[in-house]
């Protein structure tokens, strides 16, 4: 269980193909050590369990259904990721619960500078945006927002500078790709009053 809150970051450093999913290969400054071999970390909001660390590199192993889900398909070396230990018991919720199962990938359409903060729009399938409610939680690359404005397969959310100074949203350019995790508490109603 995570809740979206980014202090950490990582480069990616190495990718290892296998037959059946891939391994990736993180250079971080997580304070982590082989004690955490093993633990759950989320990975641009992907849950991911950690295999091997030495000299601040983390290993991860992704399977195909993981690889299709999100955008590590398409994982380059260098590429910037955000990371998020699991909550411990009785750790402050600053943004909301989240699992680290992440439902599809959403792309850029857009970005706007207004004021000192930024307006992101991402285009999502529409199957989708029915679980979007304006002012609810959403998990983009693992952080945690807030949805400001939902349109017909698109939505938009305010990010603040200080907010773009912790993550790798701040490297989002028009067409990039991200990882998007709805609301658990959305998924559960929609599917309840189905």
């Amino acid at each position: 269980m995570f809740n979206g809150i980014i202090f950490n970051k990582a480069e990616v450093f190495r990718i290892k193909k296998r037959k059946n999913g891939l391994n990736i290969f993180l250079k971080s400054s997580l304070k982590i050590n082989k004690k955490n071999l093993g633990d759950s970390i989320a990975c641009d909001g992907v849950c991911l369990t950690l295999i091997s660390y030495k000299n601040k590199i983390l290993e991860f192993y992704l399977s195909n259904e993981t690889l299709n889900k999100s955008k590590f398909k398409k994982v380059k070396l260098k590429d910037v990721i955000n990371l998020e230990m699991p909550l411990k018991f009785g750790q402050n919720i600053s943004g909301h619960i989240c699992q680290g199962h992440v439902d599809t990938v959403g792309k850029v359409c857009s970005i706007k500078k207004i004021d000192k903060s930024y307006v992101y729009k991402f285009k999502l399938k529409k199957n989708y945006i029915r679980f979007l409610v304006e002012k609810a939680s959403i998990l983009i690359n693992g952080v945690s927002l807030t949805i400001s404005k939902i349109k017909k397969d698109s939505f938009e959310i305010w990010i603040i500078p200080h907010t773009l100074k912790l993550t790798n949203l701040n490297n989002l350019k028009k067409n990039d790709h991200v990882n998007i995790e709805i609301d658990i508490l959305s998924k559960y109603v929609k599917k309840f009053f189905k």
